[in-house]
Formats: structure tokens, sequence, C-alpha cells
């Protein structure tokens, strides 16, 4: 592996303002990233959608700042039962319920009076790609979407893992459901080899690097065992033939927490799709020496889809 370091922080000039948003009856925490030349006049909007146990600035920090030194308004949350978010159990995921939490905060980011509804991108990284997927077949008005690393076919993922693991994770997320009271919970990440919905890729050393960076270097490393059911029914990819809006899919052909499944996005044959893949796990985009190469496709995308 090549040593993995944060991207240098841009001394950016940007304001970040912390609002709130209700998904399914669950108050959601958001915080809109805003650009300087926002106070003159609304401006293009990304809306970033997190991955399986994202919450707001943990990995996507880079991100952030570079599309707001760009000009772009950047608007992240946390999913309902994660970081500053309501809901219960905590800890807690579900794909399809998350997909309406992200549609809930589409809606609040087109309210914000310093942002241009009219020009938005979807933004997502990981499991949140998946989303993206399903919020672009939803709002054909947008202006494009951009899925970072995505997790586009839970059946691969689940095959990515070994079998004597999958059958671990199906026992603990069977006890959970049918467990009164309290959750069951397992590490989100582990180190490799250890039980943990994540312990491929380096995922431990990644957290590691991503808390470095975070503002609270706080990190809540739990997720239901019951969230781990829902994976191998979750296959965003077989609704990408109906994206009709520009996707920019950044793959990482050595990802094995989400592999990237070239061959059926090539088999759709979407014109709407591009696609750029990157010699990578899963998460060596986020960081140095990797993060140039998923940021520049990305950066040109939007000047193309979204020019100011």
């Amino acid at each position: 592996m090549v040593n993995r370091r944060n991207p240098d922080l841009l001394d950016i000039k940007a304001s970040a303002i912390k609002s709130v948003f209700v998904a399914d009856g669950d108050t959601c925490s958001a915080t809109l990233h805003l650009p300087e030349s926002a106070s003159a006049k609304p401006v293009p909007a990304i809306l970033m959608v997190g991955g399986w146990g994202s919450v707001q600035y943990a990995l996507t920090h880079s991100f952030v700042n570079r599309f707001v030194a760009a000009g772009y308004a950047v608007m992240e949350f946390d999913f309902p039962c994660w970081g500053l978010s309501g809901g219960w159990p905590r800890q807690d995921i579900n794909p399809w319920r998350r997909v309406r939490a992200a549609n809930a905060a589409l809606a609040h980011l087109k309210s914000q009076q310093q942002v241009d509804a009219h020009r938005i991108v979807l933004w997502g990284t990981s499991f949140g790609g998946g989303h993206v997927v399903d919020l672009a077949t939803q709002h054909p008005d947008l202006h494009g979407a951009i899925i970072h690393v995505p997790m586009l076919d839970g059946v691969a993922a689940v095959r990515a893992v070994p079998l004597p693991r999958v059958a671990q994770m199906v026992a603990y997320g069977v006890a959970d459901l049918l467990k009164p009271g309290t959750p069951l919970h397992i590490p989100t990440v582990s180190h490799k080899g250890e039980f943990g919905s994540m312990d491929r890729d380096h995922a431990w050393d990644a957290l590691q690097l991503g808390l470095a960076a975070h503002e609270n270097k706080k990190y809540d490393n739990r997720v239901t065992a019951r969230s781990l059911l829902t994976m191998g029914f979750y296959r965003p990819w077989t609704r990408l033939k109906k994206v009709h809006i520009p996707m920019l899919i950044i793959g990482a052909t050595r990802d094995t927490v989400a592999p990237f499944v070239a061959d059926k996005v090539q088999r759709v044959a979407n014109p709407y799709l591009q696609v750029k893949q990157i010699d990578a796990d899963h998460f060596d985009p986020y960081f140095e020496p990797y993060f140039p190469d998923s940021l520049q496709p990305q950066l040109d995308f939007l000047k193309e889809t979204l020019p100011h």
C-alpha cells in the first residue's frame, strides 16, 4: 500500500451555516458551506450524500474545500440515527430510508436563499453513491451527479466478503432483529481480520486519517447488526438505465469494500454516464497520492455541467 496522507487543506474564504430539516419525522443536521461569492448572488450548489458509516466532514473535508474554492456551495448532512441527527435505533442503516432522507436534504438545500435552486449537482460516495443513483432517477431537472467509489451492487459487495464472515454477519443480523430492547451493534470499521462491517482495503487506517482531519476527532464506531441484512438487496446499478442527467462515475479497480461493477455499468449502455477508473482500493481516492486523480475529473465535470 502506498502511504496515504490527508490532502492539504486550502485557505479559502468561506462560511458554514448550520441548519436542520425533517426526514421521516426525524430532525436531521446539515451544514451549508458557502464560497465568498455567495454574498453577492445565489450560487450553484452540490448536495453531498455520505456513505455507509458517514457523518458530516468525515473523509469528505478535502472535497468540500476544493468544491467551495471552485465557487460552489456545498451542503452535507447527517442521516437519521447518525451524527448530530435524531432517530432511533442509533447507528442504524436502511438504504431506502436513507434515500428518502437525501430527498428531504435536497429539498432543504433548494430552499436556502444563498443557493440557486435551479443549478444543483448531486455528489455521493460509497454507499451514498448508490443513493445518488436513486435520487438522479427521481430528479431529471438537476444538472448532473457524481458518484465516487460507489456501492452499486450489494450482491457484489457481499460476495467480496469471505463466506465464514458472511455467515457471522447474518447470524448477528438475525439475532439483532429477534432481540427485544436495545439493538445489537458491531464495529462499523475494524482492523483487518477483526469482526466489523468493514475491515478491508485498510479501512481502519482510513478512519484514523479521517479523524485526524475532522474538527472534533470523535466517531461513534458502531452500526446495528441488522443493517448488514439490507446490503445484498440494495442494487442501484439496476436503475442506472433510468438516469437522464449527466453522471460521472469514479470507480476504483481494486475496491473490495464496494467492488466496482464496470461490466454492469457498461451493459447499461446509458449515454448519460461517464466512467473514470482509478487503480486504487476503496479508500485510496480520499487521500494523497490518489486524491488528485479522483478530484480533477470531478472539477472538469462540474465546470462543464454547472458553469458559473
